[in-house]
């Protein structure tokens, strides 16, 4: 049971890091843009911006994921 605990721990543990590294990487790309991603997207309804914004979000959670993983 004791071998569980620490991979439920490690999995929350490396989940959070995960989400932190993936929320400071999407603020320093939309700092970097000449424009407000999210406003563009909820706001302004931006379609276009709004796929390419997913796709790179996917781009970066593959990229934590493989660091993760090892």
């Amino acid at each position: 049971m004791s071998g569980f605990i620490v991979a439920v721990v490690n999995s929350i543990v490396f989940s959070i890091i995960g989400v932190v590294v993936f929320w400071v990487s999407f603020v320093l790309i939309d700092t970097l843009t000449p424009y407000n991603l999210w406003k563009e997207i909820s706001e302004d309804r931006n379609t276009a911006l709004a796929i390419v914004v997913g796709a790179m979000s996917i781009g970066i959670c593959t990229i934590i994921a493989a660091a993760i993983h090892g």
